[in-house]
């Protein structure tokens, strides 16, 4: 009688599968799908990616501008070498967000380092221009070097989402305080930005209509108009006529410019681009990000311009509403807006910067809302939370060293407290 017990299978150790090898990325992300043509922008267009994509480049165009032309007047430069920054950096800005949406399909924000701006200041009064042109070409060289390494992609990688997101938090939260002071100091402009607002976003029916974000930019308009606080300025060229500047290189120029620029471009500037188009479920190429930042920076560098870079908040606005397949097209409209203002920058900025500066704090604010608070969320809600709270609070400190920005302080020493205090958030991750 046959025996009812089953003998053990046997085990064959060929049969046994080893675990696959890590798939290498390539160093070029490619894109996830064919680029838009002309028939697909068209079919996903419409009204509420075209506000989007109008109130980044309002934005830009405004408070970004101010300052730029601040810093260049007080450093003593003359009115053809701020027409021609202001022209290239909304070029560059235009070319490589126009080309890069519609590439990749998603919306891809190119700006200009303001943080790099701002950090110009003081170089500029003891510094000849030239100099400072000839840092512009060196760093827009280290970009493109850095970025077709790959080492970018790979330090990103190693930094926790909530600790870059705690960063974008501080970077982002004098946005929202703007709205605030902006009120108080100038009520008649605010106000019916502000009632405008939350009339489209409580009223769903009313914000199908007329997006909220651009009835504010309406309401704003009218406000001003109304209330006449628009005051133009003298009359001057309709169209831009850039210059070039020689670049001369000397090491006091480059030692004091040169890395603090690039790692503003790098890792706060792009830092923040990269987590608020993750944040909004895309997927940004980061290599790619810092070669095209980098070539671009050499091309306003032409322009006696500072280096090009993806922004936070632009990318933010990009990414404020509507589907996420279809938000490539405020991408794309944003760049070609950049374009037509780039070659009428003159005028642009006569426009701008005829409009009472609340109207440009409030309009910003209001539509960097949801990033800001998403930010928050991310930051806070999960993991790393020590590291997040640790990077918020010395990036809005404006901790400054070696004329390096805050926000990269910020990663840095947050990244650092979160290695140490936090070990079993990294263990798990």
């Amino acid at each position: 009688m046959p025996s009812s017990r089953q003998d053990p299978a046997p085990i064959h150790p060929q049969t046994t599968s080893a675990p696959a090898p890590p798939v290498k990325q390539p160093l070029l992300e490619r894109p996830g799908q064919g680029p838009a043509g002309p028939v697909r922008f068209l079919r996903d267009v419409d009204l509420t990616y075209l506000s989007n994509g109008t109130i980044g480049l309002v934005f830009t165009a405004s408070g970004p501008i101010a300052v730029t032309l601040a810093v260049g007047a007080t450093g003593g430069l003359t009115q053809d070498q701020l027409a021609s920054w202001v022209f290239g950096i909304l070029f560059s800005g235009g070319a490589a967000s126009l080309i890069m949406s519609l590439l990749y399909r998603q919306p891809l924000g190119f700006a200009w380092s303001i943080p790099g701006t701002v950090l110009l200041g003081p170089s500029l009064q003891h510094l000849p221009f030239e100099e400072v042109v000839g840092a512009f070409f060196t760093a827009g060289l280290l970009i493109l070097a850095l970025g077709a390494t790959g080492v970018v992609r790979r330090i990103m990688a190693m930094i926790p989402m909530p600790i870059v997101m705690a960063m974008v938090a501080a970077v982002f939260l004098r946005f929202g305080t703007d709205i605030v002071s902006s009120s108080q100091a100038n009520p008649a402009i605010a106000a019916p930005m502000v009632g405008a607002f939350l009339l489209l976003t409580a009223v769903p029916a009313l914000g199908k209509f007329l997006p909220p974000v651009l009835g504010t930019l309406v309401a704003g308009c009218v406000a001003v108009a109304v209330s006449g606080q628009f005051v133009p300025g003298k009359p001057g060229p309709l169209l831009a006529a850039p210059v070039f500047t020689p670049p001369v290189f000397t090491w006091a120029a480059q030692l004091e410019l040169v890395v603090p620029l690039a790692l503003t471009v790098l890792f706060v500037q792009n830092g923040q681009g990269i987590a608020v188009l993750r944040t909004a479920g895309h997927q940004p190429p980061i290599n790619v990000f810092a070669i095209v930042s980098g070539a671009f920076s050499v091309l306003n560098a032409g322009f006696g311009a500072v280096s090009a870079c993806v922004t936070g908040p632009t990318n933010a606005l990009l990414t404020s509403s509507g589907a996420k397949a279809r938000q490539y097209t405020a991408g794309v409209t944003y760049g070609c807006l950049a374009l037509g203002c780039a070659a009428l920058a003159p005028t642009l900025t006569r426009l701008m910067l005829a409009t009472p500066k609340e109207f440009v704090l409030v309009l910003g604010g209001i539509a960097m809302l949801r990033a800001l608070q998403q930010a928050f969320v991310t930051a806070f809600s999960t993991t790393f939370t020590l590291g997040a709270l640790v990077t918020f609070v010395v990036t809005i400190s404006g901790l400054d060293l070696f004329n390096i920005h805050a926000a990269f302080w910020g990663l840095i020493i947050g990244y650092a407290a979160s290695r140490l205090l936090e070990r079993p958030d990294h263990a798990g991750s």
